[in-house]
């Protein structure tokens, strides 16, 4: 089974990527979805966050063990302070680590030809060492700028306080099989995606819809 790594800066179009992919048929893991499911009500890592950063919180309200984790309020705090994000980070890595090995063992198990890691932090956490392939996903840095701050909840200093945590974008870009520019039309992109699985003869299901 080829493990494929998808990766790219905050904004850079990794998303759009993500969903051409799971057009065509290959089975994709979200490292934010996983987050996201260890945050909600009695998630997996809720207890810990609360005991490790409720104490410092003043003026956070970043949830409890019924409502779950508020991402926008934790990731607000962290991302001011790189101590705090790595505590965090120490927290939801393994917990993220375990979810993606039960993913692959599925897919093994019935003998998948390709599956896809989408994690935003794929080479900061070390997370290529497992891929066979790296995809980067990449845009200029006006774009991503845009993108980003058109989210809620973003502002300068967070983007700025991200961006520091990332590997620049050039390194990643170095470090790929096949880099992606997202500020080309979407068609070109999906077209340049297409013809990089077939050479490495990756099958793909959908490929009419993709194309057309």
């Amino acid at each position: 089974m080829k493990i494929i790594g998808l990766t790219g800066s905050i904004a850079a179009g990794k998303s759009t990527v993500a969903g051409w992919i799971r057009d065509l048929g290959i089975a994709i893991h979200d490292a934010d979805a996983a987050v996201h499911e260890l945050l909600l009500p009695h998630g997996a890592a809720v207890d810990a966050i609360l005991a490790e950063f409720k104490p410092d919180l003043a003026g956070y309200d970043i949830g409890n063990l019924e409502k779950g984790i508020n991402r926008q309020a934790l990731g607000n705090y962290v991302f001011a302070r790189p101590q705090a994000r790595q505590q965090l980070e120490s927290i939801l890595h393994p917990l993220v680590r375990q979810h993606r090995d039960a993913f692959l063992d599925k897919y093994h198990a019935i003998a998948a030809p390709a599956v896809v890691l989408d994690v935003p932090l794929l080479f900061e956490t070390g997370g290529d060492a497992v891929c066979d392939h790296i995809i980067v996903v990449h845009a200029s840095a006006a774009t991503t700028a845009k993108r980003a701050l058109a989210r809620a909840g973003m502002t300068p200093a967070k983007l700025a306080a991200i961006l520091a945590s990332q590997m620049p974008v050039d390194e990643k870009k170095k470090r790929a099989d096949l880099c992606l520019d997202s500020d080309l039309q979407p068609d070109a992109t999906r077209q340049d995606l297409i013809k990089w699985l077939a050479a490495i003869h990756v099958p793909m299901i959908g490929i009419v819809q993709a194309q057309s």
